[in-house]
């Protein structure tokens, strides 16, 4: 499957459906004075200029990469997804301001059968519009199809306000025309902000999602060379373009022939069975043979334990030679004063251990 072309596809059918329902509400709402209808047809504009963008943000993020940019142009997808964030936003903030127009200077809607039928059929359209976009927007794994889909059925439900409306006013005479407008404006505003929030996030760079890790560090250990894989760091250059580097722990008997073997066939596991580029690779020493490294591991991860904020401690080597204790501790982000913490481990290490300096590095639990 080409997910570019799936993209533009679902992109496609949004931008038909939403250009048919803007001019059939448009001519609705300007023939029946109604604001609400009218706002739903700019709501509707709105959505196909998002799906224009998607197109045009994912054709761009599909570009080879190339010297300037070597990772490619697939966080060109976030930029694009902003970008329907402030469209939304500012179709929200217009509306709302037209709404609080009409309650100032209110005007009589006139409702017949065809605008009650026009606004029933766009009801149906758009939550079948935003099934299908939002449905292949988890497929293709796709921030804008998914944010549009939730869109869409948003806007089911607005119209299904704006139907409400018409009712009540035909069965009372009472119009509510001009705050089920500001009622619009505020769903639409909130989409808006929800958009935007995501795809800042995104753009800032979030933790790489739980399965993903697994499913690398999985990879990586089913070497039987390797008792360990820790400080994954996975970086998002597009939703096909996943960067990663890794620590693993090794025995200290391997040479540098092997290592080079041992990384070479990793690198290629994982990007057969995650799609994730590995381009580092740091190693870890394990003592082999030797049982007082073991004993001594086993107490300090009992001192580790002690401790509520320290959530993990691995590439522990001890080196008889420089008569040095070398291992990292994975610390919780919430942890106060997370450089105190280190040296009261380092200090209790060094009273059970005396004859042996320690050196601690501080990890934090970037990936699961």
């Amino acid at each position: 499957m080409d997910r570019t072309k799936q993209i533009v596809k679902t992109s496609i059918v949004g931008i038909i459906a939403n250009i048919f329902l803007a001019g059939f509400k448009a001519f609705v709402g300007v023939l029946t004075s109604s604001v609400a209808i009218t706002l739903d047809a700019v709501n509707n504009l709105s959505d196909a200029l998002s799906s224009i963008i998607t197109i045009v943000g994912t054709k761009l993020a599909d570009k080879e990469p190339d010297k300037k940019h070597p990772f490619g142009y697939g966080r060109i997808e976030y930029l694009s997804a902003m970008v329907i964030g402030f469209i939304i936003l500012y179709a929200g903030i217009t509306s709302f301001i037209e709404s609080v127009q009409k309650i100032l200077r209110p005007v009589t809607p006139e409702y017949g059968a065809v605008s009650l039928i026009i606004i029933t059929v766009a009801i149906f359209v758009k939550v079948f519009l935003g099934l299908y976009t939002k449905k292949n927007g988890e497929k293709l794994d796709s921030d804008s199809l998914i944010a549009s889909g939730k869109d869409a059925l948003n806007d089911s439900l607005i119209s299904s306000s704006t139907l409400l409306a018409a009712i009540i006013f035909i069965l009372t005479g009472v119009s509510i025309e001009a705050f089920v407008g500001i009622l619009i404006s505020i769903l639409i505003i909130k989409t808006g902000f929800e958009s935007l929030h995501e795809t800042v996030s995104a753009t800032l760079g979030e933790r790489i999602p739980s399965d993903i890790s697994k499913a690398i560090k999985k990879s990586i250990t089913s070497f039987p060379e390797i008792e360990g894989a820790y400080d994954l760091v996975v970086h998002n250059y597009g939703k096909e373009t996943l960067i990663g580097s890794v620590h693993i722990q090794v025995p200290q008997t391997l040479t540098a022939l092997e290592l080079d073997s041992l990384e070479r066939k990793v690198v290629d596991k994982v990007f057969m069975d995650t799609g994730v580029t590995i381009t580092g690779i740091s190693i870890y020493s394990a003592n082999i043979n030797d049982s007082e490294a073991t004993e001594m591991k086993k107490k300090i991860v009992e001192i580790i334990g002690e401790y509520q904020y320290i959530l993990q401690m691995h590439g522990f080597f001890k080196d008889d030679e420089k008569k040095l204790l070398k291992f990292d501790i994975v610390i919780d982000y919430d942890a106060p004063q997370k450089k105190a913490l280190r040296d009261e481990v380092s200090k209790r290490v060094k009273e059970l251990y005396p004859e042996y300096d320690n050196y601690i590095s501080i990890d934090y639990a970037v990936s699961d």
